[in-house]
């Protein structure tokens, strides 16, 4: 009787797990992700949203898939944020200095010589303060799930080599369609020209522009070289990127879906981070290598820059909230050993 019982009981125990199992597997339907962004397959970018769809597919048991559609095929930046508020594309990862105009702390990452190092930036885009940036894309109908690297930005131009502020005068440079940007260079004396990075390469060509301003790892797989002489290291500015979700379609999945994107979108930052700073060592050789002049900021150089800057600061600081700004000083300056 008692073998029975156990029977039944274990039986029982089965169909529940299976039940809920079942239940489980019903909380992800069949979806295809269009997943939109701005470099070629095989750079940085690229490789990261491979592995992310990869893990989307895994997690999901194959329902979910991901469409990586790169070399900006779905629009700039700009166009695809638009389309994902509008409901028309679900995902990309794209710069967080174009999402300035609909969310304005975004241009808290915009500072000039904000972080002096990947530790730094890290600490803080993963940690409260990044968190509470991000949360605010919900209100324009966007949801962010992480934020990758794009790096340290760099000049470039087919003028002159800049190891000066004045070597800036008068060059025409392309920066993003972002008035923290455009106030920087302007201020240092460039002509600064916003442009979608989809255009750039022609409009160095042509000389439509003199230079632009991007990390490495860009430079390189965007074969700016071929365009391109003099690459000064100013480390003006950490770029980061962001996977941002159309929140219209966020809303419509499961809290089991969510979760796959989310976690994915994790695993693929950790991923990225590696990827984009062991490439950028091996892309600045290569830079070198493809007949590239490189110059580097003096300290001293780069500081006349950053006291030349700091009416742009202060309008930074003006622009995403005061609170926020000195919460992110503050925290900077602990892990500085410079809290106050």
């Amino acid at each position: 009787m008692h073998i029975l019982r156990r029977t039944i009981l274990a039986a029982a125990a089965v169909s529940a797990l299976l039940a809920s199992g079942a239940g489980f597997a019903a909380d992800i339907k069949p979806r295809l992700i269009r997943f939109g962004y701005g470099l070629n397959e095989a750079s940085n970018q690229g490789r990261a949203v491979k592995l992310f769809a990869e893990q989307v597919e895994k997690a999901s048991q194959g329902k979910m898939k991901v469409r990586a559609i790169g070399a900006a095929a779905l629009g700039s930046d700009v166009q695809m944020q638009q389309a994902l508020i509008g409901g028309a594309q679900e995902m990309m990862v794209g710069s967080t200095a174009t999402l300035v105009g609909i969310t304005k702390e975004m241009a808290l990452w915009d500072t000039p010589f904000l972080f002096n190092n990947t530790k730094e930036a890290d600490a803080v885009l993963d940690g409260p303060i990044g968190t509470k940036v991000m949360n605010k894309l919900q209100d324009k109908g966007l949801v962010g799930l992480a934020y990758w690297e794009n790096g340290f930005r760099n000049l470039t131009n087919s003028k002159r080599p800049v190891t000066k502020m004045e070597d800036l005068d008068g060059i025409k440079l392309r920066v993003m369609q972002n008035n923290v940007y455009l106030d920087s260079f302007k201020m240092l004396g460039a002509n600064a020209i916003p442009l979608p990075f989809s255009e750039l390469f022609s409009a160095l060509e042509t000389r439509t522009v003199d230079g632009q301003e991007n990390p490495y790892n860009t430079i390189l797989s965007s074969k700016f070289y071929e365009v391109q002489k003099y690459l000064t290291i100013s480390n003006h500015v950490y770029s980061p990127w962001i996977v941002t979700v159309s929140k219209k379609w966020w809303d419509g999945l499961s809290k089991d879906e969510q979760k796959i994107l989310a976690d994915a979108a994790r695993a693929s930052r950790d991923f990225e981070r590696k990827d984009t700073r062991e490439e950028g060592a091996k892309a600045l050789a290569d830079l070198k290598g493809k007949g590239m002049q490189i110059n580097e900021l003096s300290p001293a150089e780069a500081g006349r820059m950053r006291d030349k800057l700091t009416k742009v600061n202060a309008s930074v600081a003006s622009n995403v909230g005061m609170d926020l700004w000195k919460e992110t000083q503050d925290e900077l300056g602990k892990m500085r050993g410079t809290a106050k």
